[in-house]
């Protein structure tokens, strides 16, 4: 296949076998510091500054259990050797035991101070955001608008955009305006949302964090199918002009692939998997099409081009998910600095 060809065209290429979790490199650092030990771990850790602590500890803090293949995965990664082959957990307990090895105490809880609050709250809305998304969609029908929309914004975009058109159009109309106008929720207000959740839905606690309403917003939107988007996006432009301006211009699409430059496309290109990248351009328009097809050598052009005549007709839900799987893709390699991504000031120089 042509895809196969592109791949093992690009000297450069990684080995992606396919991983249990998607781990960034905070992750994986504090792979490599559990597998260190806490001495040798400490040790290599007082080379590093308080912000790239912080960033290590957040991670291994949230860390749960990491399986073996998943260890050896990193640990290759880092051309190390794991000696032991065996599971490693990363706690909170953990991340603290460590730190204080080397940290002054105050320093210590500085750093633990920001994590512990969002823990328990993860916790809640990890599992809430696992219940199938027809159940999550019936029990917001029965909560007034305001705690419906409270409840999605604390939850990932991905699962809110699954549930939302459950709710019927004029419903998630009004539950996305007030997403929208949302603000900080009262701390006790979003207690008792947490606390009926607990009761009701789940088996947990939490308490509750700001977050920028905005940036969860264009994240949401950015995974609604491009029909039903378009379908909302001229009433939010009519009632709610300057917030949803806000939002447009935080929100990355596949289109938004061709700001990149041809080398951080390239890498994006070369990291997807299986007909991804033929069937994403499948659906593209003549210009995005065009783009992506520039930046690759002539033969894999070629390739790509005879593979995307000949895999027939493709149904638009595939072409949609093939494309949110690159947009996905692009913003992980960019949380891992890998590459980065056009900032919005950089918006008017790509036409």
């Amino acid at each position: 296949m042509a895809t196969a060809a592109l791949k093992r065209a690009n000297t450069e290429m990684q080995d992606r076998t396919p991983r249990r979790r998607k781990l960034g490199g905070p992750e994986k650092a504090a792979i490599l510091f559990l597998c260190l030990g806490e001495k040798r771990g400490s040790e290599l850790m007082q080379q590093l500054d308080e912000e790239e602590i912080q960033k290590i500890t957040r991670a291994m803090s949230r860390l749960g259990v990491i399986d073996s293949p998943q260890v050896e995965l990193v640990m290759t990664e880092f051309t190390e050797s794991v000696m032991n082959g065996g599971a490693i957990v990363g706690s909170f307990s953990v991340a603290e035991k460590l730190l204080r090895n080397f940290l002054p105490g105050e320093q210590v809880d500085v750093i633990l101070k920001d994590i512990s609050g969002p823990l328990k709250e993860r916790d809640l809305w990890a599992r809430f955001s696992q219940i199938n998304e027809t159940v999550i969609a019936n029990y917001l029908k029965g909560e007034h608008v305001q705690t419906a929309a409270a409840i999605l914004s604390n939850v990932k975009p991905d699962v809110a955009a699954r549930v939302l058109p459950l709710m019927g159009v004029e419903q998630m109309q009004d539950v996305i305006e007030r997403m929208i106008r949302m603000e900080a929720v009262p701390s006790e207000l979003m207690k008792e949302i947490e606390e009926t959740l607990r009761t009701d839905l789940m088996g947990a606690a939490a308490e509750s964090s700001g977050r920028d309403m905005q940036q969860h917003m264009a994240e949401l939107l950015n995974k609604f199918d491009r029909d039903l988007f378009d379908q909302i996006a001229p009433v939010l432009e009519e009632r709610l002009p300057e917030a949803f301006t806000g939002i447009k211009q935080k929100m990355f699409t596949f289109d938004d692939l061709i700001k990149l430059d041809g080398m951080s496309l390239a890498r994006v290109m070369r990291g997807v998997p299986g007909n991804t990248l033929p069937v994403a351009l499948r659906g593209a328009s003549k210009e995005v099409r065009d783009y992506f097809l520039e930046v690759l050598p002539g033969r894999s052009r070629d390739m790509l081009t005879d593979e995307m005549n000949n895999m027939g007709p493709v149904r638009g839900r595939d072409v949609r998910t093939a494309q949110l799987a690159m947009v996905d893709y692009a913003k992980e390699l960019a949380e891992e600095e890998v590459i980065t991504l056009p900032s919005d000031d950089e918006e008017d120089d790509f036409i």
